[in-house]
């Protein structure tokens, strides 16, 4: 089956930094690269830009009148963002009609798009808002926008045509999560990096060892992320250096700003450089000057931090706990990783990543060998397979 115009709704798109961004970027351009006409919806803009070969259409909801209003209500805020896509989505299908539609389930934003379009469509599975604490917030009303949230990620995800998951894990774990059934059609497609990335990673030279060790780590200071177990790791180590017990290191924070360590000793704070919020090239710099960087997610989808990683060549520490980072790190070879989700457990990884510079470059060349796994040829490849089996059963249970 020929796939000539395909849609995508997401909640932001580059230069957004946000993992959902940067992911729907890259399945929207390898799409575009196989020949499709593809249009993205998104919620953090307005107005229509053309990048990459993707017509990226703003649909960003007025602050005031029913939006405004719905939007500050518990719960219902959440059907705000998905009617904007869904309606915008209607106009263009009906200008110049749609093969399909491809929303991630983070929040459900195509909770409403099947009610206004009749249009195949697929769910491709990003971590879950439950795995990401949406469950535990502080306060009842918290608590219970999160419950609903979780609960239209399921609806939306069981109404689905069909599904796409990052890694077999993770579609393990969101189909127990999520209770869904083996009807629909369902296919496991890694996400790839963007070209111009994968070229700065192979001209970037691993640094020599200087008077400390640069170490990176890439992320929200959040407990799914590992930033707990990252800090009181830091805390071990930093006070191993001061005794002259291990050589001395920096603590490279890409995405942390300087308040979120407002909480630290100082002398953890001195080991620390807190970086802010990057774009592409100045993350690109960051992993250039990293001996290895620290991702100790307790759970990831996929793993963008670990492919960046190995595709510069940069050791990981990580957890263990997670799937992804066993499949792409530990199995590979191409870093050390935790036996708990502790900081102390991730101090011992840590000290010998940092004490031994013979190590870090054998981890270098295992991690060398594992990049280059996915391509965006392979995740537009995959993407079309499962986009025409699912507009087979969308037209299959039209018809009955």
């Amino acid at each position: 089956m020929s796939i000539r115009r395909t849609a995508i709704l997401a909640w932001d798109y580059p230069p957004s930094a946000s993992g959902l961004a940067i992911a729907a970027r890259e399945i929207a351009e390898s799409l575009a690269g196989a020949g499709v006409e593809v249009t993205l919806f998104c919620l953090d803009r307005s107005g229509t830009e053309t990048h990459g070969g993707v017509r990226v259409v703003g649909c960003l909801p007025e602050k005031s009148g029913v939006a405004g209003f719905l939007r500050r209500r518990m719960a219902l805020g959440h059907l705000v963002g998905p009617s904007w896509l869904g309606r915008r989505l209607a106009a263009h299908h009906v200008k110049a009609p749609f093969d399909c539609v491809e929303a991630t389930n983070w929040y459900a934003p195509g909770a409403l798009a099947t009610q206004i379009v009749r249009l195949p469509f697929v769910t491709r599975h990003s971590t879950p808002a439950a795995t990401s604490g949406a469950l535990s917030g502080k306060g009842l009303r918290n608590r219970l926008d999160g419950r609903f949230a979780c609960g239209l990620e399921a609806r939306t995800a069981k109404g689905s045509d069909g599904h796409i998951f990052n890694t077999a894990p993770h579609e393990a774990k969101v189909r127990a999560l999520y209770g869904l059934s083996d009807a629909a059609p369902s296919a496991v497609v890694g996400l790839s990096l963007p070209p111009a990335r994968l070229e700065a990673a192979a001209r970037a030279p691993y640094p020599p060892a200087g008077e400390a060790v640069e170490i990176l780590f890439v992320g929200r200071p959040e407990h799914r992320k590992g930033f707990d177990c990252l800090m009181e790791a830091s805390e071990i180590l930093a006070r191993e250096t001061a005794s002259g017990a291990l050589p001395r290191f920096t603590l490279r924070l890409a995405g942390i700003e300087a308040g979120d360590l407002s909480e630290r000793s100082d002398g953890v704070r001195a080991v620390m450089e807190p970086l802010g919020r990057l774009d592409d090239a100045a993350l690109d710099a960051a992993y250039g000057r990293a001996h290895l960087v620290a991702a100790p997610s307790r759970y990831e989808s996929f793993g963008l931090v670990y492919q960046e990683a190995l595709a510069f060549g940069r050791p990981v520490a990580g957890l263990g706990l997670d799937p992804s980072a066993r499949g792409f790190v530990g199995d590979a070879g191409a870093g050390l990783l935790a036996k708990a989700d502790s900081g102390p457990a991730l101090a011992e990884v840590l000290r010998p990543m940092i004490a031994d510079g013979d190590l870090r470059l054998s981890l270098r060349d295992k991690a060398l060998r594992a990049a280059g796994r996915f391509t965006r040829a392979s995740l537009a490849a995959g993407t079309l397979d499962l986009y025409a089996a699912a507009i087979d059963r969308h037209g299959a249970s039209r018809r009955k």
